[in-house]
């Protein structure tokens, strides 16, 4: 997506007090302590070891980092991950 369509759908959403998670296609990351990671609006997962999730987002992919990872649900646009979170990446296509 060019910039000036990104900044025009930023302004739109902001106009209309829409939530930018719904217009702008972004992910939604949602922590519990370090025992939860929900992510809504996702693509998909990448990898998955119980040290490590990668999921698939539309600008990119969130790293979770941990040990004891286990994957405790999975819908079409939302997933949980369960375990001793260390950390959560998020890097940019």
């Amino acid at each position: 997506m060019s910039d000036r369509l990104a900044d025009l759908r930023k302004k739109f959403t902001e106009l209309l007090e829409m939530p930018k998670d719904v217009v702008l296609d972004l992910p939604r990351i949602t922590m519990l302590g370090d025992l939860e990671v929900e992510i809504v609006n996702h693509k998909g997962i990448l990898s998955y070891t119980p040290d490590r999730v990668v999921v698939a987002a539309e600008v990119g992919t969130i790293t979770i980092s941990g040990y004891g990872l286990s994957i405790a649900s999975i819908l079409k646009e939302e997933i949980t991950v369960v375990g001793r979170i260390r950390g959560v990446e998020f890097n940019h296509q």
